[in-house]
């Protein structure tokens, strides 16, 4: 990916820089009945990000979350081929007018239900203002029916992208040790931060070879995003790299469902149970959400 222009001073601070100790206050606020939709996404493709959005789905729902997930990947769909699932209806011939979201909802794994999207149509990869507008309130429409909703973005910083990442109400951003990774998850943030006016996100850190090496990468973020933007971000944990994930995808499983002793399947279930325990973003997302209901409805006309 290309890195944003005007920030190449501030990736090179973030590589070079050393970790320091930092502490996270917790809440324990009740949740609100409403559901809370969660974007889960990433600066750049290849951090695991739809499997770590797969066994999120599953742990949370073995909290006894109801859960949505969202494919959001309009080009290349992935969730429901990580679940072995084969859907007759997506979201393509949702945002076509042709079904409804009931009716492309598919059940997943642990009893989580599954919005999944089509491969391979690239007209669908820029959705205009009418399709967007749709979406959002037909959403709203099965707030009785989730606890939570998570959002599998596509990679990147395309339209789409920030689209889902801003109708979410919390931003959950994955990234990897590695440093291309690292800079394109503070691209990402960036983006949202300075054009969309999003303030506070939540970090997972996949992939690591133990906890200090997530917290080491969470340190640099937090360094470089106070020195440089006017966000916060909340670390939400890491997840262990390890060798039986590769196996899971080849056979369309969760890992959590396959080895649900292993360290990995632990990691899944804490994740699950801070990201319920999480606070909302302080900011109340519904008014953004209005915001993009207005603008979309202002704009409808002018579109083709």
């Amino acid at each position: 990916m290309n890195v944003v222009q005007g920030h190449f001073d501030q990736a090179g601070t973030l590589r070079n820089l050393q970790p320091h100790m930092a502490t996270e206050a917790k809440s324990t606020a009740p949740i609100p009945s409403t559901p809370r939709v969660v974007s889960v996404t990433s600066g750049k493709g290849g951090v695991g990000k739809t499997s770590l959005a797969a066994n999120i789905a599953v742990s949370l729902a073995r909290c006894g979350q109801r859960v949505l997930v969202i494919d959001a990947d309009l080009g290349l769909a992935n969730i429901d081929v990580m679940c072995g699932l084969t859907p007759k209806f997506n979201l393509n011939h949702y945002f076509r007018g042709q079904q409804s979201l009931e009716s492309i909802m598919v059940n997943g794994p642990a009893g989580t239900s599954i919005l999944p999207a089509g491969s391979g149509i690239q007209q669908l990869t820029h959705l205009n203002s009418a399709q967007k507008l749709r979406f959002l309130e037909d959403l709203d429409a099965l707030h009785e029916r989730f606890d939570i909703v998570l959002i599998d973005t596509e990679a990147g910083i395309s339209e789409n992208v920030t689209y889902f990442n801003v109708a979410a109400q919390d931003i959950m951003v994955i990234t990897t040790p590695e440093p291309t990774a690292i800079t394109d998850a503070y691209a990402l943030m960036k983006l949202l931060s300075t054009r969309f006016h999003q303030k506070h996100f939540h970090l997972v850190v996949n992939q690591t070879h133990g906890n200090d090496e997530g917290l080491e990468v969470y340190q640099k973020l937090t360094i470089v995003s106070n020195r440089y933007l006017d966000i916060s971000i909340n670390y939400l944990g890491c997840i262990p790299q390890n060798q039986r994930m590769q196996e899971a995808v080849r056979r369309q499983k969760p890992i959590v469902e396959l080895y649900p002793g292993l360290r990995i399947s632990s990691a899944f279930a804490g994740l699950a149970r801070t990201l319920i325990e999480a606070p909302r973003d302080r900011d109340p997302k519904g008014t953004m959400q209005f915001f993009w209901k207005q603008f979309f409805t202002m704009n409808k006309g002018g579109e083709s």
